[in-house]
């Protein structure tokens, strides 16, 4: 009797344990999936008004409004709305490849502008040297944007993570924002220089239409196509940042583009962009561009932009004439 109620004893002991590993097994895999779920939820944010501007922008006195919003959306995607493309997996974060591809989106663009600003904008006709905080601003932009503070394939020790440059990147556009308007760096507002700027960004947007091109032809899974959502995003925010930036060099060159009558064509091709930016759908899809009823996402995103190129074609046109 007394063997039997030891086995029934320790029967209990191993039936409580199992329940109690179990119990904790499943608590712990509850915690995780509400750690990257709501995780996800608080940082996900896709940041496209339209309206957004950076302080004090209406008081610009000498110095740019394009440079000041290029600083701002740096500041912003980086500082304000934590830059995510280079979160390790074990990050809520890693969720939300949509967001990341935005946020890359927008700094490949300021990265271009900053190119044009050392090379042309920043440069008395390119025959001057190039400014010191231009020249490290832009290579700093120029940083890939996965890059996290540890790669093993790189270095066994700390490397420089993406959002350290680019905060470098931002120090240096603001600072010589700060000379601009203390009268001790160049910013040419000549036509010739404004041209120059929205040829390369019309051969920019060229490129994005390309790849959208590309991807409809060789995408494949309609619905179910895990990279449409990224070039679709990707996109989205390049041209949030060409929107941004480009009302910016509309302030600048004001007196071009009044004397040069270019308001019109800038409205069109800002619709245009407005339209790309306000796309928003719940799931991006990649279905057949003649589909009755499920849509195509990227060709109505490659439409506005093709539109949009050719504004900008249209704006260069006029002011080579």
């Amino acid at each position: 009797m007394w063997q039997k109620f030891t086995d029934f004893r320790y029967w209990i002991a191993d039936h409580m344990s199992f329940s109690l590993v179990r119990g904790l097994l499943l608590g712990l895999i509850v915690l995780v999936i509400l750690y990257f779920i709501l995780g996800a939820v608080l940082i996900h944010r896709i940041s496209d008004d339209p309206e957004f501007r950076p302080d004090n922008y209406g008081q610009r006195g000498t110095s740019s409004h394009a440079v000041a919003m290029a600083a701002a959306l740096v500041d912003r995607e980086v500082n304000q709305n934590s830059w995510i493309s280079n979160d390790p997996f074990f990050y809520p974060s890693a969720l939300l490849d949509n967001m990341a591809h935005y946020q890359q989106g927008i700094i490949s663009v300021v990265a271009r502008f900053s190119f044009d600003l050392k090379d042309q904008l920043g440069r008395t006709r390119g025959s001057s040297m190039e400014d010191a905080d231009l020249k490290s601003a832009s290579s700093a932009l120029q940083y890939a944007g996965d890059q996290w503070i540890w790669e093993p394939s790189i270095s066994l020790l700390p490397v420089s993570s993406s959002e350290a440059q680019y905060r470098a990147g931002l120090v240096k556009l603001r600072s010589y924002n700060k000379k601009l308007a203390d009268g001790t760096a160049v910013f040419e507002r000549r036509g010739d220089n404004l041209q120059a700027t929205l040829e390369r960004f019309a051969v920019d947007v060229g490129a994005s239409s390309a790849s959208i091109d590309r991807h409809i032809r060789e995408g494949f899974g309609c619905m179910f196509d895990m990279e449409a959502d990224d070039i679709f995003y990707n996109i989205k925010g390049q041209a949030y940042a060409y929107y941004m930036i480009l009302s910016g060099l509309r302030r600048d060159f004001d007196q071009i583009v009044s004397d040069r009558e270019l308001g019109t064509t800038w409205d069109e091709m800002d619709k245009s962009l407005q339209a790309i930016i306000a796309l928003d759908p719940v799931v991006v899809s990649n279905c057949s561009p003649d589909a009755m009823f499920l849509p195509n996402h990227l060709a109505a995103e490659g439409f506005y932009l093709l539109r949009a190129r050719t504004q900008l074609k249209e704006l260069v046109n006029i002011l080579l004439k």
